[in-house]
């Protein structure tokens, strides 16, 4: 696929500041994206008097407690969702492992930590069980895994296929920096433990954008350019459609619409997020996921620019909370930390009690000592096969 010219400016950020950028990012996304999440974009406009620039409070007021259908959660004021809890999650199985994961992993450490340390949910703005906040089709990780004991490879299969498997995955491409192939099928194989289909492809798919975005010189072209040569099926048709409408857009405002229109060929969901159709999130090699094109296409139409490219995630609208995730993830990946605004990133750590530097820290150092036994793994296997051959001749 050929695209406009480039209007990313090349930037070298180092290993730690690119994993600093895309969790941080990521989480500064979610933030964002939380209040608005469900609505339409002319519903957003509506009730902020147009797009949003910036972090915003609760759609409901001082009323979120009770309102419907979103009481009893915080949504709002800088407070991340269960996307960050989640992905916070996965790093804590990483620096407990300090190796590559599967889906056992996912079984042994990621399952206990959601059902046995209270943490502070912000959203509920108390301390509780994770378990207690995640979404229906993450808590199928623990009815599969924990009380079910299905084999970790092939509990996804069943569950309701969405982005709750690829919405996590940063930490794959992160710990995986510039080899999206290592990416992608680290988190196939965990994302087996959650779903399967297009939302386990998504998972896979994301981790390898974030990946290649770690590479040296890395575009919002050359993410893409990865991400189509590893995707399959839907997901590689839905990212081509949606880069391709993508690319004739400089701003988000024009190219909302489109990029709706681009994907809705391969979603689900249909046209009222609220009320899903009967045929919403079932396992197809025809569809996918809405969230992952669309925040690749806001890369595209913000040339790599974190707060273009996110704030054009956030107004979209529907699942925007994972879909500026996504867009945060790879943007800060691409740039590191000082593409984030300060203030986004400082009222999001206030608010939501979250000291979003630290896990960063824990991850960098994980990904360096993977990266020390991937070495010692190669050469390994390149002594191995030398002997093997010399005893061929």
């Amino acid at each position: 696929m050929t695209l406009k010219s480039e209007r990313f400016t090349l930037a070298t950020p180092t290993l730690d500041d690119r994993i600093t950028g895309s969790l941080i990012g990521a989480a500064v996304g979610d933030a964002l994206g939380g209040p608005v999440e469900g609505y339409a974009p002319e519903q957003i406009a509506e009730r902020h008097g147009g797009r949003i620039h910036g972090i915003v409070g609760p759609w409901a007021g001082e009323h979120w407690r009770t309102a419907r259908p979103l009481a009893p959660y915080h949504k709002g004021d800088g407070h991340i969702t269960d996307d960050t809890l989640m992905t916070h999650a996965l790093i804590r199985v990483y620096v407990r492992v300090r190796d590559h994961l599967d889906a056992y992993a996912i079984a042994e450490h990621l399952v206990p930590d959601l059902i046995s340390t209270p943490r502070w949910i912000p959203e509920l703005e108390a301390a509780a069980l994770p378990l207690q906040r995640i979404f229906l089709a993450e808590k199928w990780l623990v009815t599969r895994l924990h009380y079910g004991h299905h084999d970790p490879r092939e509990a996804g299969y069943g569950n309701i296929v969405n982005c709750g498997a690829a919405m996590y995955m940063a930490p794959v491409g992160l710990v995986n920096a510039a080899h999206p192939e290592a990416a992608y099928a680290e988190a196939l194989d965990i994302a087996g433990a959650h779903q399967s289909s297009y939302g386990r492809e998504a998972a896979g798919v994301f981790a390898a954008a974030v990946a290649a975005a770690c590479q040296p010189g890395a575009t919002p072209t050359s993410v893409l350019e990865a991400s189509l040569s590893l995707a399959k099926d839907g997901t590689r048709a839905a990212i081509e459609a949606v880069a391709d409408v993508a690319d004739r857009y400089t701003d988000f405002e024009s190219a909302l619409a489109p990029l709706r229109a681009a994907v809705t060929p391969f979603d689900t969901v249909g046209p009222d997020y609220r009320s899903p159709s009967l045929a919403a999130r079932r396992p197809s090699r025809l569809h996918a996921i809405e969230e992952l094109p669309v925040a690749l296409g806001m890369l595209i139409v913000g040339a790599g620019d974190y707060r273009h490219t996110v704030l054009g995630a956030v107004n979209y609208g529907r699942d925007c909370d994972s879909i500026a995730t996504m867009a945060g993830a790879i943007a800060g990946a691409l740039q590191g930390e000082s593409a984030i605004p300060h203030d986004w990133a400082k009222q999001v750590a206030e608010a939501s009690r979250l000291d979003l530097h630290a896990p960063a820290r824990e991850l960098a150092a994980v990904a360096r000592e993977v990266f020390t036994r991937d070495r010692e793994r190669r050469r390994d296997h390149e002594s191995a096969f030398a002997l093997l051959t010399a005893e061929a001749r």
